[in-house]
């Protein structure tokens, strides 16, 4: 049995159509020989057509071998031993470790959890940076692995108190949530201090070829020379990318079923007593469950080939990621977790009564 991986936020529909012609109809040219877009007067094809469409200059435009490439030249650009670093405190924990690289003192500000969403905490936020006068500061927005946006509006606020630090504005899980997204790409403009990151890996579903992007404000000249690859990109990466940029409606179709399972999960599972849906904006669902029934429902469901991440972080111990699959994948764990919720809590129910009694669910 092939196991279904629901762990990885991978994008399980793959790339547009225009990608696998991309592929099929590769040239001599895109293997053997360096980019030739400096002839035209650009950078390359990709970030000409992406400051274009953004309305910004070209020079603006950071390529890199995935969204993660580009957080990690900046930390280390920027970051200095002894510097502090402020990162959300529910987040992904390479934001920590890039910074353990260069030797920064991390802080951590508040992600809080309010029901059955998790928040920015805005004014601890800025009474940190009071406190401690940062250096950098991570946002994610849509963070993982809570699914909840930066507040809607509130970023110009934030760059105005954050001005004297470089602000790091990573979007890796734009374009999933089925409401318009906040046009943040523009504030670079009046921004200088602001570096926005988008990646093609997730909604593109071109993990595999690692490109993604950073938007850079004016402020940031030391490091888009720093970044500046001599020799460009993989052209290949490139092309996929720029395929994928070119098909809106298949994407468009990808976002709204993506909308549609976030539903499913939240109507299917948050209706059993104890488990909690996180809203979400991502391709991904954050759910907690009650936390006896945890072992044993990873084991169950890791026998029947559905992977999905379990967290051993002390706010997180409960609570698992699933990643949304294709929409047949989705029914498939649905199904077997309408099977197993109700055994498994009326399980822990008889042992809640009667202690030292065990029942397994096979």
């Amino acid at each position: 049995m092939q196991p279904i991986h629901l762990d990885r936020n991978e994008n399980l529909y793959g790339p547009a159509p225009g990608c696998f012609a991309v592929l099929q109809e590769l040239g001599r040219e895109l293997l053997c020989e360096y980019p030739r877009d400096f002839k035209r007067g650009v950078y390359s094809e990709l970030s000409r057509v992406l400051a274009e469409r953004l309305g910004l200059e070209e020079k603006q435009i950071i390529l890199g071998y995935g969204a993660e490439d580009i957080l990690k030249q900046a930390v280390h650009h920027y970051l200095k031993a002894g510097e502090p670093c402020l990162v959300p405190s529910a987040s992904w924990w390479y934001y920590n470790a890039i910074a353990d690289e260069v030797g920064g003192r991390t802080l951590e500000y508040p992600i809080v959890e309010r029901g059955d969403t998790y928040e920015y905490d805005i004014d601890a936020l800025e009474r940190i940076h009071s406190e401690h006068r940062v250096k950098l500061l991570l946002i994610s927005s849509p963070n993982n692995p809570t699914g909840n946006p930066f507040p809607r509006g509130l970023l110009p606020h934030v760059l105005d108190h954050f001005r004297d630090a470089v602000v790091i504005y990573d979007e890796a899980y734009l374009g999933f949530s089925d409401d318009p997204p906040e046009d943040v790409a523009r504030l670079v403009n009046s921004h200088p201090n602001l570096l926005v990151l988008r990646s093609f890996s997730k909604l593109y579903g071109l993990a595999g070829v690692r490109i993604g992007y950073g938007i850079a404000g004016r402020g940031h000249q030391s490091f888009l020379k720093f970044s500046a690859r001599y020799l460009g990109y993989s052209r290949i990466s490139e092309r996929l990318a720029l395929a994928a940029l070119d098909d809106e409606a298949y994407y468009d179709d990808l976002r709204q079923r993506f909308a549609r399972d976030r539903k499913r999960f939240s109507d299917v599972l948050g209706r059993f007593e104890g488990v909690r849906v996180y809203r979400s904006q991502a391709n991904f669902v954050l759910v907690r469950f009650p936390e006896r029934i945890v072992a044993e429902l990873k084991s169950t469901l890791d026998q029947r080939g559905l992977i999905i991440k379990f967290f051993n972080e002390p706010q997180f111990r409960a609570c698992a990621r699933i990643t949304l699959g294709t929409e047949v994948q989705n029914t498939k764990l649905l199904e077997v977790m309408r099977e197993l919720l109700p055994q498994l809590l009326a399980a822990e129910a008889r042992e809640h009564e009667h202690p030292g009694r065990t029942s397994a669910v096979s």
